[in-house]
């Protein structure tokens, strides 16, 4: 699991709190990732923070599956189940959050800056049926393909006159 800082990156208040909320989330303290080499176009300095991150193993990584499972993700608006496209080949699955309020830890309070949080499930499976047939046993939603492919002939629709 990992976050990114971006312009928040050199406010240290605003660190100690992301860092605060994802310690609520994982029960688990992140680590701070920093700039190997200084980019100008990025403004950011080598070995400037610029991110968090927290490996989970063992029983935190369960009880964090269970939670992302059956509370976090259906609390997505619309949500139909996960995309089949996020497979990468070789056992891992990737999803993102825009927001970190769909996790019941953290209170939504107005003012407070929204940070996204991206997920990494890395699983021992040598391909993307076999991941998603792990994942799919352990209870997460996929979309079926002829849904993907509905929703995408719905959403392309041009009505002429």
């Amino acid at each position: 699991m990992n976050t990114g800082f971006g312009k928040m990156a050199p406010d240290k208040n605003t660190r100690e709190s992301i860092s605060n909320n994802l310690m609520a989330i994982t029960g688990q303290k992140p680590i701070f990732t920093t700039a190997k080499k200084a980019i100008a176009g990025f403004k950011t300095r080598k070995g400037q923070i610029i991110g968090a991150k927290i490996t989970l193993r063992g029983d935190r990584m369960y009880h964090f599956y269970e939670k992302l499972v059956n509370i976090v993700i259906p609390r997505l608006r619309d949500f139909r189940g996960m995309n089949e496209l996020a497979f990468d080949g070789k056992g891992n699955y990737s999803m993102g959050f825009s927001e970190i309020n769909l996790f019941p830890e953290i209170e939504y309070t107005r003012g407070a800056k929204v940070f996204g949080l991206q997920v990494v499930i890395c699983t021992d499976s040598k391909n993307k049926t076999e991941t998603m047939q792990l994942l799919a046993s352990l209870g997460m939603a996929f979309t079926s393909k002829n849904e993907e492919k509905n929703r995408v002939v719905k959403e392309t629709v041009v009505i002429e006159k």
